[in-house]
């Protein structure tokens, strides 16, 4: 493996998630502009790959593989099958690859792509655009320590990283992977309920917004349960509790054990597909 700093890396797929891992790792200085590329079949995502990062972007995958060391597999599911063909002929043993599609297993990449490449599965969030990224990896039989501890502080550069056993990345897929949309309708319905309450719009999305993010920065450094840190909010015979109580009513806690179900067995299913 080449030295970080002059790590090349190749993204097959050149969307939003590429982009801004490729500009994340370009300013941590982890891969300089000029060692770094994508293969993107759409005319105006390329363009928006090579103005975001100053890395250079193309059309042939293969070409994309052969000058890199590590290959960033950002397509969709349902084109994965058809890249994987296309590569295969140009991945050899120099190469790490790592996907962040959802529901694609180590399995069926090492059956596509030779069963002694060396593979790590990583589920990411579209935080990272902003630096703040939940992501959780398994590694395949074949991928060394080394390529572990390089995919281990890439995605730490945007935000939490860590391993888990492959079987549960399709419950990643469903909390952390599918969580921001959740998370973005919470701030929704919160400002709904300002503006109906008489809060000017702007003003209500953006205390909705602070709110979700201070409780959320609060829960991780202080390290308290969240049950703890609800119940130092809510005070006896209180405006919270008469809250938390419409809340319960509601069922928020089972909707959103519901979602996190649902949207694990359709990453199951994507997979299976």
């Amino acid at each position: 493996m080449a030295k970080q700093t002059h790590l090349r890396l190749g993204f097959l797929g050149a969307g939003q998630m590429a982009t801004a891992l490729a500009k994340a790792w370009i300013h941590a200085g982890l891969a300089q502009h000029e060692h770094v590329q994508a293969g993107e079949p759409i005319a105006a995502t390329r363009e928006r790959f090579a103005k975001e990062t100053g890395a250079s972007a193309g059309t042939d995958n293969r070409q994309v593989v052969k000058a890199s060391d590590v290959v960033i597999l950002a397509v969709k599911p349902q084109n994965m099958a058809v890249v994987l063909d296309d590569i295969r002929p140009a991945i050899t043993a120099k190469h790490l690859v790592v996907s962040i599609a959802a529901g694609v297993s180590l399995g069926q990449l090492a059956k596509q792509l030779g069963e002694k490449t060396r593979l790590i599965r990583i589920m990411p969030n579209t935080p990272c655009l902003v630096g703040a990224s939940a992501s959780a990896y398994a590694a395949g039989p074949n991928a060394t320590a080394e390529d572990i501890q390089l995919v281990d502080r890439l995605f730490k550069s945007v935000g939490l990283a860590i391993q888990l056993p492959e079987k549960l990345l399709d419950a990643v897929t469903g909390l952390s992977g599918s969580g921001p949309a959740y998370v973005f309708m919470m701030i929704e319905a919160l400002s709904d309920g300002g503006v109906r309450m008489g809060l000017p719009r702007q003003e209500a999305t953006l205390l909705a917004a602070q709110t979700l993010f201070g409780a959320a920065k609060m829960l991780l450094e202080t390290g308290l349960h969240a049950g703890v840190l609800k119940d130092m909010v809510a005070s006896p015979g209180g405006t919270t509790i008469a809250g938390l109580h419409e809340l319960e009513r509601g069922g928020l806690r089972g909707i959103l054990m519901d979602a996190v179900e649902a949207a694990t067995l359709r990453s199951e299913e994507l997979g299976n597909n």
